[in-house]
């Protein structure tokens, strides 16, 4: 499988769910449902403003890093309002507009785009100077998609833990369509 293939369609079927869950917080809470945004899942863990932001990142960074090209501003935007996230949530309006404005650019990515070889090196550098030298393959698979899920996984326990009704379908609410009619 190409890694085109397997992930941009998880980043954009996730982060659909993921403004799913946002949505459904929002209904049920209507103006309320932005203090959800400061919501943690522990004192020493980034607030749920900041998860939606940095699971937005690993996807994009993926994607740039794999095409052997920088960044979209749209990154550092991200990292930037994730950094503060604390300090400054915003609202779920506009978290909803950040993972839209992620779905768009992952939505124009070329066909074959990041279908590198599995051997070709990536050097994944990281704030603290760690920098991890790793095949194409191993970083999709041990690093972006391990990272993208993390992030979305804390930002679906932390509703969950607040009292967002949420369950199994509004994770996965793409697996519908593969239902076999009975």
């Amino acid at each position: 499988m190409s890694l085109t293939r397997l992930l941009i369609p998880t980043y954009t079927r996730m982060l659909g769910a993921m403004r799913g869950w946002l949505e459904k917080a929002q209904a049920e809470r209507g103006p309320e449902a932005d203090f959800l945004l400061s919501a943690r899942l522990a004192p020493d863990m980034f607030p749920l403003s900041t998860q939606v932001r940095f699971t937005c990142v690993q996807a994009l960074e993926a994607v740039a890093r794999l095409q052997m090209q920088p960044f979209p501003p749209l990154v550092g935007l991200l990292l930037e309002e994730g950094r503060s996230g604390a300090e400054r949530p915003g609202t779920v309006k506009d978290s909803i507009a950040r993972i839209m404005q992620t779905l768009e650019l992952l939505e124009a990515v070329p066909r074959g785009a990041i279908d590198l070889a599995p051997d070709t090196p990536i050097a994944h550098a990281l704030p603290s100077g760690m920098i991890f030298d790793l095949t194409a393959e191993q970083y999709a698979r041990d690093w972006t998609l391990a990272q993208f899920y993390f992030h979305l996984m804390i930002a679906y326990a932390i509703l969950r833990r607040e009292g967002v009704a949420l369950g199994k379908l509004d994770y996965i609410p793409h697996m519908l369509a593969h239902v076999r009619p009975t």
